[in-house]
């Protein structure tokens, strides 16, 4: 049995997002229906679109950042009831049989994932819908549990924006005694400078823009550096590890030499051209240019509970979907601090 639900999309690159009717497939038994309360618009959102990547399936219905209650269950689900609030972020299936996915890292799945939006759906056929929709259906094993005490549409940016830097600073060990520098203050910027914090690491951002230096430490910065000012970048402290979250061509080498020995840079970012290092720049103090990928379910589901503990959430700008184009301009120019939030009750309206 299929069911149609209101959703908003596109049918092509260079055509605004409108009110779309998608359809659904029925609950298998381990199955849940969720009833989509907000959704995040992170620029991935904005790449998929406009088919910046290539690949691009039409029409597509974006969002990964998705928060709302369970709706329906399956015969044969066991760990969620009417009721529950749960999440869903990028990640709807994967093989489940690869290493990667017993360790829970379905993210490196060997066969590849599926993703929540414009990925075949291997399973059960034709090309998933995301979260800019009334409602979806997701595989328990592939939804988390959002915590009752968070508020919901700053929750939701955790999903995509706060897994994709929790992951790497987790992994390369952000916390009490380590220097962990962040570049590049925008939706996975707050959170990671906001998260690092809360692990007890001693914080450094980089930016190129001075005015952002007081919401830098607004944010829980500890010091700030103006990136474009070479005293500042020479004089600064060595740092055990670099988060780049920059999603533009720039020149990592400069970041590369602020490094300890045995330092990691390690990109999130998603520029869409390569980016060039200098031998020397990591063969002087065996340093490393790593890269990280969101993160799996256990793993979201740890930055969840971590981020509720602590407080952490999304600063975000919250948006009736009626204006979801202007957001995607808005977010084109970097305006917005720092995670448009769609409520989607009013996409009933």
């Amino acid at each position: 049995m299929i069911t149609t639900t209101k959703a908003y999309g596109t049918e092509a690159a260079e055509a605004p997002l409108k009110g779309l009717t998608i359809e659904r497939r029925d609950l298998s038994p381990n199955d849940v229906k969720i009833e989509i309360l907000y959704c995040g618009i992170c620029h991935s959102d904005l790449h998929a679109v406009k088919n910046d990547w290539g690949g691009t399936t039409y029409p597509i219905v974006p969002g990964h950042e998705i928060v709302g209650r369970i709706s329906g269950i399956g015969a044969d689900v066991t760990k969620f009831k009417v009721g529950d609030l749960a999440g869903v972020g990028c990640i709807v299936d994967s093989c489940r049989e690869c290493d990667h996915c017993h360790h829970g890292d379905e993210q490196y799945c060997e066969k590849g994932w599926t993703v929540v939006f414009n990925s075949p759906d291997a399973k059960h056929g034709g090309i998933t819908y995301g979260g800019f929709s009334e409602n979806i259906i997701v595989d328990e094993n592939y939804v988390v549990r959002v915590p009752e005490n968070m508020d919901l549409a700053s929750a939701a940016p955790i999903l995509c924006a706060g897994i994709t830097v929790f992951s790497p600073l987790k992994h390369w060990g952000a916390g009490s005694g380590k220097n962990i520098g962040i570049i590049g203050i925008g939706g996975l910027g707050h959170m990671a400078i906001k998260i690092a914090k809360a692990m007890g690491a001693h914080v450094t951002v980089y930016t190129t823009s001075q005015s952002k230096a007081a919401d830098a430490r607004r944010l829980g910065a500890h010091d700030v550096v103006l990136s474009t000012d070479a005293e500042q970048m020479k004089n600064g402290a060595r740092q055990d590890m670099i988060l780049d979250t920059v999603s533009a061509k720039h020149d990592v080498n400069a970041y590369l030499n602020l490094l300890k020995v045995d330092g990691s840079l390690v990109l999130v970012g998603l520029p869409n051209q390569p980016l060039e290092v200098g031998a020397f720049n990591v063969v002087n103090g065996r340093k490393s240019f790593s890269g990280s990928n969101i993160g799996g379910i256990a793993e979201t589901q740890e930055v969840l509970d971590f981020c509720a503990a602590h407080g952490v959430t999304a600063d975000i700008e919250l948006i009736d979907v009626q204006h979801v184009n202007e957001a995607f301009e808005r977010l084109e120019k970097g305006d917005v601090k720092y995670r448009f939030v769609i409520d989607i009750a009013s996409l009933k309206n």
